[in-house]
């Protein structure tokens, strides 16, 4: 006959930190974070510049995100999502193409409130967060980049595209889970 080993207890506050750590784990969040991946970019043609001139039209996708622990007594998680783009500035005489690989750093991070939910905030890039290589074809493009600094602009667009798809409806749905709602229907098939 087998022995019953009792199961040790703990306290609540024990029990909601390991409820929490469970509940909010690294593959959960690449879960919903990854909603975003293979998502394409399109933008434009948008006027830019003194009498919006210049146009802009870009094309990209963001990649797989990359996601790892951040030491702290809460639950948080740095996330790396990697942007392809290809872009154009559409002169009224000529085109200028570039293309760029960024890497998108956004914070996730995991917050209970008083009514039993489990929050999960998402904190978008500011441009100077963004790291970017930028590729531009031909020698005019390559002047234009330095002169109109393309690279500060491309960051600026990406923080701001980012930004808009975490606030989105079908990804605001992903970062609320109503524990309270979660723990009657388990008590009500149990009866």
């Amino acid at each position: 006959m087998s022995e019953i080993v009792p199961t040790p207890y703990c306290s609540y506050a024990e029990f909601g930190e390991l409820f929490f750590r469970a509940a909010v784990t690294e593959e959960r969040i690449l879960g919903a974070v990854g909603q975003m991946a293979g998502q394409p970019i399109v933008f434009g043609p948008k006027g830019v510049g003194p009498g919006r001139v210049v146009q802009v039209v870009a094309n990209g996708q963001m990649g797989d995100p990359v996601i790892r622990p951040v030491a702290d007594d809460e639950v948080v998680y740095k996330v790396m999502l990697p942007v392809q783009l290809d872009f154009e500035l559409r002169f009224p005489v000529d085109k200028h193409r570039f293309s760029g690989d960024l890497m998108v750093p956004l914070t996730v991070h995991a917050r209970a409130t008083d009514d039993l939910r489990i929050i999960i905030d998402i904190t978008p890039p500011s441009a100077r967060d963004i790291r970017i290589s930028l590729r531009a074809e031909g020698l005019r493009a390559s002047v234009l980049q330095k002169a109109a600094a393309v690279d500060a602009e491309v960051k600026r667009f990406v923080a701001t595209y980012v930004a808009r798809e975490v606030d989105k409806p079908e990804v605001a749905a992903l970062r609320e889970v109503d524990v309270r709602t979660a723990i009657d229907a388990a008590w009500r098939s149990m009866s």
